[in-house]
Protein backbone atom coordinates (compact mmCIF):
# COMPACT_ATOMS: atom_id res chain seq x y z
CA UNK A 1 0.00 0.00 0.00
CA UNK A 2 1.17 3.70 -0.75
CA UNK A 3 0.76 6.19 1.25
CA UNK A 4 0.83 9.96 -0.37
CA UNK A 5 2.19 12.95 2.26
CA UNK A 6 2.07 16.98 1.46
CA UNK A 7 5.82 18.38 2.17
CA UNK A 8 6.39 21.97 2.65
CA UNK A 9 4.21 24.37 2.78
CA UNK A 10 1.47 25.35 -0.17
CA UNK A 11 3.82 26.84 -2.34
CA UNK A 12 5.35 24.21 -4.78
CA UNK A 13 3.71 21.45 -3.00
CA UNK A 14 5.42 18.25 -3.47
CA UNK A 15 3.73 14.89 -3.50
CA UNK A 16 6.10 12.56 -1.28
CA UNK A 17 4.87 8.41 -1.92
CA UNK A 18 5.61 6.77 1.11
CA UNK A 19 7.08 3.05 -0.04
CA UNK A 20 10.46 1.52 0.60
CA UNK A 21 12.87 1.39 -1.93
CA UNK A 22 13.26 -0.32 -5.47
CA UNK A 23 14.18 -4.11 -4.47
CA UNK A 24 13.91 -4.01 -0.66
CA UNK A 25 10.93 -4.47 1.57
CA UNK A 26 9.27 -4.79 4.64
CA UNK A 27 9.03 -7.58 7.19
CA UNK A 28 5.87 -7.76 9.34
CA UNK A 29 5.90 -10.01 12.38
CA UNK A 30 4.67 -13.00 10.95
CA UNK A 31 7.26 -12.63 8.25
CA UNK A 32 9.98 -12.46 10.40
CA UNK A 33 8.83 -15.44 12.46
CA UNK A 34 9.10 -17.22 9.51
CA UNK A 35 12.27 -16.27 9.19
CA UNK A 36 13.51 -16.62 12.79
CA UNK A 37 12.45 -20.52 12.23
CA UNK A 38 14.86 -20.76 9.29
CA UNK A 39 17.90 -18.81 10.82
CA UNK A 40 17.28 -21.16 13.46
CA UNK A 41 17.48 -24.27 11.18
CA UNK A 42 20.59 -22.90 9.44
CA UNK A 43 22.43 -21.33 12.41
CA UNK A 44 22.23 -24.93 14.58
CA UNK A 45 23.12 -26.54 11.38
CA UNK A 46 26.41 -24.66 11.05
CA UNK A 47 27.11 -25.02 14.90
CA UNK A 48 26.81 -28.91 14.66
CA UNK A 49 29.77 -28.60 12.10
CA UNK A 50 31.96 -26.20 14.87
CA UNK A 51 31.48 -23.12 13.20
CA UNK A 52 31.97 -19.62 15.15
CA UNK A 53 30.78 -16.72 14.13
CA UNK A 54 31.92 -13.24 13.04
CA UNK A 55 31.06 -10.16 11.67
CA UNK A 56 32.59 -7.37 9.53
CA UNK A 57 30.97 -3.55 8.89
CA UNK A 58 28.63 -3.47 5.98
CA UNK A 59 30.70 -0.50 3.69
CA UNK A 60 34.42 -1.72 2.60
CA UNK A 61 36.51 0.69 1.38
CA UNK A 62 36.21 0.90 -2.58
CA UNK A 63 39.27 -0.79 -3.20
CA UNK A 64 38.99 -4.09 -1.43
CA UNK A 65 35.10 -4.61 -3.23
CA UNK A 66 37.08 -3.77 -6.77
CA UNK A 67 37.79 -6.06 -9.26
CA UNK A 68 36.87 -9.08 -7.33
CA UNK A 69 33.42 -9.98 -9.05
CA UNK A 70 34.17 -10.14 -12.84
CA UNK A 71 31.29 -8.61 -14.80
CA UNK A 72 29.05 -8.35 -11.76
CA UNK A 73 31.28 -5.54 -10.17
CA UNK A 74 28.43 -3.27 -12.23
CA UNK A 75 26.41 -4.34 -9.66
CA UNK A 76 27.82 -2.71 -6.25
CA UNK A 77 26.56 0.39 -4.95
CA UNK A 78 29.31 2.76 -4.06
CA UNK A 79 28.51 5.44 -1.63
CA UNK A 80 28.38 9.17 -2.20
CA UNK A 81 32.73 10.82 -1.94
CA UNK A 82 32.08 13.13 1.07
CA UNK A 83 35.81 13.92 0.81
CA UNK A 84 36.98 11.28 3.05
CA UNK A 85 37.73 7.57 1.92
CA UNK A 86 35.81 6.36 -1.15
CA UNK A 87 33.73 3.39 0.17
CA UNK A 88 31.17 0.78 -1.33
CA UNK A 89 28.20 -1.44 0.06
CA UNK A 90 29.44 -5.10 0.74
CA UNK A 91 28.58 -7.00 -2.18
CA UNK A 92 28.90 -10.47 -0.23
CA UNK A 93 30.16 -11.68 3.23
CA UNK A 94 33.23 -13.75 1.21
CA UNK A 95 35.81 -10.46 -0.05
CA UNK A 96 35.08 -9.18 3.29
CA UNK A 97 35.84 -12.34 5.11
CA UNK A 98 39.06 -12.93 2.78
CA UNK A 99 39.99 -8.80 4.15
CA UNK A 100 39.07 -9.90 7.68
CA UNK A 101 41.78 -13.47 7.43
CA UNK A 102 44.63 -11.30 5.67
CA UNK A 103 44.32 -7.77 7.87
CA UNK A 104 44.47 -10.05 11.16
CA UNK A 105 46.59 -13.00 9.77
CA UNK A 106 44.44 -15.49 10.32
CA UNK A 107 45.71 -19.00 8.45
CA UNK A 108 42.61 -21.41 9.83
CA UNK A 109 39.13 -20.82 10.96
CA UNK A 110 35.84 -22.50 10.28
CA UNK A 111 33.15 -19.45 10.78
CA UNK A 112 29.81 -18.68 9.65
CA UNK A 113 28.45 -15.35 8.93
CA UNK A 114 24.86 -13.79 8.77
CA UNK A 115 24.15 -10.40 7.49
CA UNK A 116 23.06 -8.04 4.66
CA UNK A 117 24.48 -7.50 1.64
CA UNK A 118 23.97 -4.47 -1.26
CA UNK A 119 23.52 -5.40 -5.34
CA UNK A 120 22.26 -3.16 -7.72
CA UNK A 121 20.15 -5.78 -9.65
CA UNK A 122 17.18 -5.42 -11.26
CA UNK A 123 14.92 -6.82 -8.47
CA UNK A 124 12.38 -10.17 -9.43
CA UNK A 125 10.51 -9.97 -5.74
CA UNK A 126 8.47 -13.19 -6.70
CA UNK A 127 12.07 -14.84 -7.42
CA UNK A 128 13.13 -13.90 -3.95
CA UNK A 129 15.68 -11.59 -5.52
CA UNK A 130 16.14 -7.91 -3.87
CA UNK A 131 18.62 -5.16 -3.86
CA UNK A 132 19.24 -5.55 0.04
CA UNK A 133 19.06 -9.42 0.85
CA UNK A 134 20.74 -11.43 3.70
CA UNK A 135 23.61 -14.12 2.94
CA UNK A 136 24.04 -16.88 5.09
CA UNK A 137 27.52 -18.00 4.74
CA UNK A 138 29.67 -20.93 6.06
CA UNK A 139 33.53 -21.26 4.71
CA UNK A 140 36.41 -23.36 5.90
CA UNK A 141 40.15 -21.57 5.96
CA UNK A 142 43.00 -23.33 6.02
CA UNK A 143 46.10 -26.32 4.70
CA UNK A 144 43.90 -29.12 4.71
CA UNK A 145 43.94 -32.38 2.65
CA UNK A 146 42.36 -32.17 -0.80
CA UNK A 147 38.84 -32.13 -1.27
CA UNK A 148 37.70 -32.93 2.84
CA UNK A 149 36.45 -29.58 3.62
CA UNK A 150 35.06 -28.94 0.12
CA UNK A 151 32.59 -32.54 0.53
CA UNK A 152 31.68 -31.07 4.44
CA UNK A 153 30.22 -27.67 2.60
CA UNK A 154 28.20 -29.78 0.53
CA UNK A 155 27.08 -32.11 3.42
CA UNK A 156 26.02 -28.67 4.99
CA UNK A 157 24.00 -27.81 1.85
CA UNK A 158 21.88 -31.23 2.11
CA UNK A 159 21.43 -31.10 5.43
CA UNK A 160 19.75 -27.47 5.46
CA UNK A 161 17.74 -28.05 2.76
CA UNK A 162 16.78 -31.39 3.84
CA UNK A 163 15.73 -29.84 7.25
CA UNK A 164 14.01 -26.92 5.75
CA UNK A 165 11.71 -29.49 3.81
CA UNK A 166 11.31 -27.02 0.73
CA UNK A 167 10.92 -30.20 -1.44
CA UNK A 168 12.91 -31.83 -3.91
CA UNK A 169 16.54 -30.16 -4.88
CA UNK A 170 19.83 -31.13 -6.67
CA UNK A 171 23.57 -29.86 -6.34
CA UNK A 172 25.38 -29.25 -9.25
CA UNK A 173 29.01 -29.51 -8.84
CA UNK A 174 32.25 -28.59 -11.48
CA UNK A 175 35.62 -27.38 -11.17
CA UNK A 176 37.14 -24.34 -12.11
CA UNK A 177 40.03 -25.90 -13.58
CA UNK A 178 38.33 -28.01 -15.41
CA UNK A 179 36.03 -25.76 -17.11
CA UNK A 180 39.72 -23.48 -17.63
CA UNK A 181 41.03 -26.79 -19.11
CA UNK A 182 37.61 -27.42 -21.69
CA UNK A 183 37.76 -23.93 -22.60
CA UNK A 184 41.71 -24.55 -23.69
CA UNK A 185 41.40 -27.84 -25.87
CA UNK A 186 37.79 -26.24 -27.23
CA UNK A 187 40.39 -23.04 -28.35
CA UNK A 188 39.05 -20.22 -26.13
CA UNK A 189 42.23 -17.67 -25.61
CA UNK A 190 43.31 -17.45 -22.58
CA UNK A 191 42.59 -13.49 -22.07
CA UNK A 192 38.70 -14.89 -22.82
CA UNK A 193 38.41 -17.43 -20.61
CA UNK A 194 36.32 -15.06 -17.92
CA UNK A 195 34.28 -14.02 -20.24
CA UNK A 196 32.92 -16.72 -21.94
CA UNK A 197 32.59 -18.04 -18.32
CA UNK A 198 30.23 -15.77 -17.24
CA UNK A 199 28.70 -16.54 -20.42
CA UNK A 200 28.55 -20.09 -19.79
CA UNK A 201 26.82 -19.36 -16.49
CA UNK A 202 23.96 -18.04 -18.24
CA UNK A 203 22.60 -21.60 -19.25
CA UNK A 204 20.32 -22.31 -16.22
CA UNK A 205 18.79 -19.61 -17.22
CA UNK A 206 18.75 -19.32 -21.28
CA UNK A 207 18.68 -21.78 -24.11
CA UNK A 208 21.92 -23.12 -25.74
CA UNK A 209 21.47 -21.01 -28.85
CA UNK A 210 21.10 -18.21 -26.71
CA UNK A 211 24.47 -18.69 -25.21
CA UNK A 212 25.79 -19.93 -28.36
CA UNK A 213 24.72 -16.17 -30.13
CA UNK A 214 26.76 -14.48 -27.35
CA UNK A 215 29.50 -16.31 -27.26
CA UNK A 216 29.67 -15.46 -30.68
CA UNK A 217 28.25 -12.39 -31.52
CA UNK A 218 29.18 -10.29 -28.30
CA UNK A 219 32.21 -12.12 -26.97
CA UNK A 220 33.99 -13.05 -30.54
CA UNK A 221 34.50 -16.48 -30.72
CA UNK A 222 34.62 -18.82 -33.71
CA UNK A 223 31.43 -20.84 -34.29
CA UNK A 224 33.67 -23.91 -34.49
CA UNK A 225 35.29 -23.34 -30.89
CA UNK A 226 31.37 -22.48 -29.40
CA UNK A 227 29.95 -25.76 -30.95
CA UNK A 228 32.78 -27.90 -29.27
CA UNK A 229 31.83 -25.64 -25.64
CA UNK A 230 29.05 -26.67 -26.48
CA UNK A 231 29.11 -30.68 -26.64
CA UNK A 232 31.38 -30.50 -23.62
CA UNK A 233 28.71 -28.27 -21.69
CA UNK A 234 25.81 -30.73 -22.06
CA UNK A 235 27.39 -33.43 -20.18
CA UNK A 236 25.96 -34.86 -16.77
CA UNK A 237 26.71 -37.55 -14.73
CA UNK A 238 28.60 -38.68 -11.16
CA UNK A 239 32.11 -40.34 -10.58
CA UNK A 240 31.47 -42.33 -13.63
CA UNK A 241 31.68 -38.85 -15.93
CA UNK A 242 34.61 -37.90 -14.21
CA UNK A 243 36.83 -41.36 -14.98
CA UNK A 244 35.11 -41.05 -18.13
CA UNK A 245 36.55 -37.03 -19.00
CA UNK A 246 39.94 -38.27 -17.84
CA UNK A 247 40.08 -40.73 -20.53
CA UNK A 248 38.84 -38.17 -23.08
CA UNK A 249 41.64 -37.82 -26.28
CA UNK A 250 41.56 -34.03 -25.46
CA UNK A 251 40.81 -32.96 -22.01
CA UNK A 252 43.40 -35.80 -20.75
CA UNK A 253 45.90 -33.83 -22.46
CA UNK A 254 45.26 -30.86 -20.30
CA UNK A 255 47.02 -30.68 -16.82
CA UNK A 256 44.86 -28.68 -14.80
CA UNK A 257 41.18 -30.72 -16.15
CA UNK A 258 43.05 -33.90 -15.12
CA UNK A 259 43.82 -31.83 -11.88
CA UNK A 260 40.22 -30.76 -11.66
CA UNK A 261 38.85 -34.25 -12.61
CA UNK A 262 40.69 -36.29 -10.30
CA UNK A 263 39.85 -34.18 -7.44
CA UNK A 264 36.26 -34.89 -8.71
CA UNK A 265 36.64 -38.52 -8.49
CA UNK A 266 37.81 -38.10 -4.61
CA UNK A 267 35.44 -35.51 -3.98
CA UNK A 268 32.48 -38.33 -4.92
CA UNK A 269 34.16 -40.56 -3.02
CA UNK A 270 33.73 -38.38 0.44
CA UNK A 271 30.14 -37.89 -0.64
CA UNK A 272 29.08 -41.36 -0.45
CA UNK A 273 31.08 -42.21 3.09
CA UNK A 274 28.79 -38.91 3.76
CA UNK A 275 25.59 -40.06 2.19
CA UNK A 276 24.65 -37.24 -0.18
CA UNK A 277 25.47 -38.83 -3.84
CA UNK A 278 21.99 -39.11 -4.26
CA UNK A 279 21.39 -35.47 -4.74
CA UNK A 280 24.24 -34.25 -6.37
CA UNK A 281 25.46 -34.19 -9.56
CA UNK A 282 28.72 -33.76 -11.28
CA UNK A 283 27.54 -30.57 -14.23
CA UNK A 284 29.95 -29.75 -16.80
CA UNK A 285 27.56 -26.36 -17.70
CA UNK A 286 27.95 -24.88 -14.09
CA UNK A 287 30.60 -21.97 -14.17
CA UNK A 288 29.25 -19.72 -11.41
CA UNK A 289 30.33 -16.49 -12.60
CA UNK A 290 32.13 -14.59 -10.15
CA UNK A 291 36.31 -13.92 -10.68
CA UNK A 292 37.44 -15.61 -7.22
CA UNK A 293 36.57 -19.28 -7.76
CA UNK A 294 39.83 -21.42 -7.80
CA UNK A 295 38.56 -25.26 -7.89
CA UNK A 296 35.38 -26.61 -7.32
CA UNK A 297 32.34 -24.95 -7.66
CA UNK A 298 28.47 -26.16 -6.68
CA UNK A 299 25.11 -24.82 -6.89
CA UNK A 300 21.79 -26.39 -5.35
CA UNK A 301 18.82 -25.84 -7.36
CA UNK A 302 15.40 -26.60 -6.21
CA UNK A 303 12.91 -28.65 -8.54
CA UNK A 304 9.77 -26.74 -7.61
CA UNK A 305 8.08 -23.57 -8.63
CA UNK A 306 6.45 -21.05 -6.31
CA UNK A 307 3.06 -19.59 -7.61
CA UNK A 308 2.73 -16.41 -8.98
CA UNK A 309 1.23 -13.44 -7.27
CA UNK A 310 -2.49 -12.60 -8.48
CA UNK A 311 -1.25 -8.69 -9.38
CA UNK A 312 1.35 -10.59 -11.83
CA UNK A 313 -1.21 -11.38 -14.50
CA UNK A 314 1.50 -11.31 -17.60
CA UNK A 315 3.04 -14.55 -15.04
CA UNK A 316 2.98 -17.92 -15.89
CA UNK A 317 0.50 -19.64 -14.51
CA UNK A 318 2.56 -22.46 -13.47
CA UNK A 319 4.67 -20.25 -11.06
CA UNK A 320 8.11 -18.70 -11.08
CA UNK A 321 11.20 -21.13 -10.79
CA UNK A 322 13.18 -20.09 -8.04
CA UNK A 323 15.84 -21.58 -9.18
CA UNK A 324 19.91 -21.51 -7.10
CA UNK A 325 18.82 -21.73 -3.56
CA UNK A 326 22.84 -22.11 -2.26
CA UNK A 327 25.88 -21.84 -3.89
CA UNK A 328 29.49 -21.60 -3.57
CA UNK A 329 33.31 -23.32 -4.04
CA UNK A 330 36.97 -23.17 -3.64
CA UNK A 331 38.68 -19.68 -3.55
CA UNK A 332 42.49 -20.48 -2.75
CA UNK A 333 44.07 -16.91 -4.00
CA UNK A 334 41.28 -14.32 -2.90
CA UNK A 335 42.81 -13.82 0.81
CA UNK A 336 46.46 -13.73 -0.97
CA UNK A 337 45.07 -10.24 -3.06
CA UNK A 338 44.96 -8.69 0.26
CA UNK A 339 48.26 -9.90 2.00
CA UNK A 340 51.18 -7.23 1.15
CA UNK A 341 53.11 -10.47 1.03
CA UNK A 342 50.89 -12.51 -1.01
CA UNK A 343 50.77 -14.95 1.74
CA UNK A 344 47.67 -17.41 0.66
CA UNK A 345 44.97 -19.21 2.74
CA UNK A 346 43.26 -21.75 1.15
CA UNK A 347 38.97 -21.56 1.37
CA UNK A 348 35.87 -23.08 0.44
CA UNK A 349 32.38 -22.71 1.36
CA UNK A 350 29.07 -21.91 0.74
CA UNK A 351 26.32 -19.08 0.89
CA UNK A 352 22.81 -20.41 1.34
CA UNK A 353 20.22 -18.42 -0.32
CA UNK A 354 18.15 -17.39 2.12
CA UNK A 355 16.00 -15.03 0.90
CA UNK A 356 14.91 -17.56 -2.31
CA UNK A 357 14.04 -20.01 0.43
CA UNK A 358 12.12 -17.25 2.50
CA UNK A 359 10.14 -16.87 -0.58
CA UNK A 360 9.17 -20.27 -0.28
CA UNK A 361 8.49 -20.81 3.13
CA UNK A 362 6.01 -17.62 3.09
CA UNK A 363 4.30 -19.56 0.28
CA UNK A 364 3.71 -22.89 2.35
CA UNK A 365 2.39 -20.82 5.32
CA UNK A 366 -0.21 -18.52 3.12
CA UNK A 367 -1.72 -21.88 2.13
CA UNK A 368 -1.15 -23.78 5.08
CA UNK A 369 -3.69 -23.93 7.83
CA UNK A 370 -1.43 -23.82 11.12
CA UNK A 371 -1.03 -20.52 12.69
CA UNK A 372 2.07 -18.56 12.30
CA UNK A 373 2.40 -17.43 15.83
CA UNK A 374 4.07 -14.15 16.44
CA UNK A 375 5.18 -14.60 19.96
CA UNK A 376 6.15 -17.17 22.27
CA UNK A 377 3.66 -15.97 25.32
CA UNK A 378 2.99 -19.25 27.11
CA UNK A 379 0.68 -17.55 29.62
CA UNK A 380 -1.99 -14.88 30.00
CA UNK A 381 -2.80 -13.37 33.54
CA UNK A 382 -6.62 -12.77 33.54
CA UNK A 383 -8.94 -11.89 35.89
CA UNK A 384 -12.74 -13.26 36.38
CA UNK A 385 -14.02 -9.94 38.11
CA UNK A 386 -13.27 -6.35 38.15
CA UNK A 387 -10.59 -4.44 40.64
CA UNK A 388 -7.75 -7.48 40.61
CA UNK A 389 -4.94 -5.41 38.95
CA UNK A 390 -2.51 -5.26 41.61
CA UNK A 391 -2.79 -9.00 42.14
CA UNK A 392 -2.78 -9.57 38.36
CA UNK A 393 0.51 -7.64 38.50
CA UNK A 394 1.90 -9.27 41.39
CA UNK A 395 1.23 -12.64 39.82
CA UNK A 396 2.94 -12.01 36.16
CA UNK A 397 5.76 -10.20 37.92
CA UNK A 398 6.25 -13.42 39.87
CA UNK A 399 5.84 -15.41 36.43
CA UNK A 400 8.26 -13.10 35.26
CA UNK A 401 11.12 -13.42 37.59
CA UNK A 402 10.44 -17.61 37.01
CA UNK A 403 11.54 -17.17 33.92
CA UNK A 404 8.02 -17.80 32.11
CA UNK A 405 6.50 -15.73 29.05
CA UNK A 406 3.70 -14.11 29.91
CA UNK A 407 2.13 -11.17 29.20
CA UNK A 408 -1.27 -9.33 30.86
CA UNK A 409 -3.66 -6.87 29.09
CA UNK A 410 -3.57 -3.25 30.06
CA UNK A 411 -6.58 -2.62 31.54
CA UNK A 412 -7.48 -2.15 35.13
CA UNK A 413 -11.00 -4.34 34.05
CA UNK A 414 -11.05 -5.87 31.40
CA UNK A 415 -13.61 -8.37 30.77
CA UNK A 416 -12.66 -12.04 30.93
CA UNK A 417 -14.27 -12.61 26.98
CA UNK A 418 -11.97 -9.73 25.78
CA UNK A 419 -8.90 -11.75 27.96
CA UNK A 420 -9.98 -15.31 26.43
CA UNK A 421 -10.12 -13.66 22.53
CA UNK A 422 -6.27 -12.28 23.19
CA UNK A 423 -4.96 -15.71 24.15
CA UNK A 424 -6.95 -17.17 20.48
CA UNK A 425 -6.22 -14.38 18.35
CA UNK A 426 -2.35 -14.70 19.27
CA UNK A 427 -1.96 -18.46 20.42
CA UNK A 428 -1.60 -18.36 24.01
CA UNK A 429 -1.83 -21.70 25.14
CA UNK A 430 -2.58 -21.00 28.72
CA UNK A 431 -5.03 -18.33 30.91
CA UNK A 432 -3.99 -17.83 34.15
CA UNK A 433 -7.26 -17.03 35.86
CA UNK A 434 -7.47 -14.94 39.32
CA UNK A 435 -10.77 -14.24 41.03
CA UNK A 436 -11.84 -13.19 44.39
CA UNK A 437 -12.79 -17.48 45.79
CA UNK A 438 -9.47 -18.31 44.17
CA UNK A 439 -7.60 -15.43 45.99
CA UNK A 440 -9.23 -16.87 49.33
CA UNK A 441 -8.18 -20.32 48.56
CA UNK A 442 -4.29 -19.37 47.53
CA UNK A 443 -4.92 -20.76 44.11
CA UNK A 444 -4.65 -19.96 40.26
CA UNK A 445 -7.20 -21.59 37.81
CA UNK A 446 -5.15 -22.45 34.58
CA UNK A 447 -6.94 -23.08 31.88
CA UNK A 448 -5.82 -24.71 28.27
CA UNK A 449 -7.19 -22.30 25.78
CA UNK A 450 -7.99 -24.98 23.21
CA UNK A 451 -9.32 -28.08 25.20
CA UNK A 452 -10.88 -25.78 27.97
CA UNK A 453 -9.87 -27.96 30.91
CA UNK A 454 -9.01 -26.29 34.12
CA UNK A 455 -6.73 -27.67 36.97
CA UNK A 456 -6.20 -25.37 39.75
CA UNK A 457 -2.68 -24.62 40.66
CA UNK A 458 -1.48 -23.97 44.43
CA UNK A 459 -0.17 -19.72 44.10
CA UNK A 460 2.98 -20.88 45.84
CA UNK A 461 5.77 -18.34 44.95
CA UNK A 462 8.11 -21.55 44.87
CA UNK A 463 6.08 -24.32 42.91
CA UNK A 464 4.55 -22.08 40.43
CA UNK A 465 7.58 -22.45 38.29
CA UNK A 466 7.40 -25.91 38.18
CA UNK A 467 3.87 -26.18 37.83
CA UNK A 468 3.16 -23.58 34.86
CA UNK A 469 6.51 -25.51 33.33
CA UNK A 470 4.78 -28.98 33.53
CA UNK A 471 1.32 -27.50 32.09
Amino acid sequence: MQLKAQLGGDEGKHVFVLKTAKGTRDYNPKQMAIREKVFNIIISCFKRHGAETIDTPVFELKETLTGKYGEDSKLIYDLKDQGGELLSLRYDLTVPFARYLAMNKITNIKRYHIAKVYRRDNPAMTRGRYREFYQCDFDIAGQYDAMIPDAECLKIVYEILNELDLGDFHIKVNDRRILDGMFAVCGVPGEKFRTICSTVDKLDKMAWEDVKKEMVNEKGLSEDVADRIGEYVSMQGGQDLAERLLQDPKLSQNKQACAGLTDMKLLFSYLELFQVTDKVVFDLSLARGLDYYTGVIYEAILSQTIPAPAEQNGADEAGVSVGSVAGGGRYDGLVGMFDPKGRKVPCVGVSIGIERIFSIMEQKAETSSEKVRTTETQVLVASAQKNLLEERLKLTSELWNAGIKVEVLYKKNPKLLSQLQHCEETGIPLVAILGEQELKDGVVKLRNVASREEVRLISDQIKIKKLFKNH
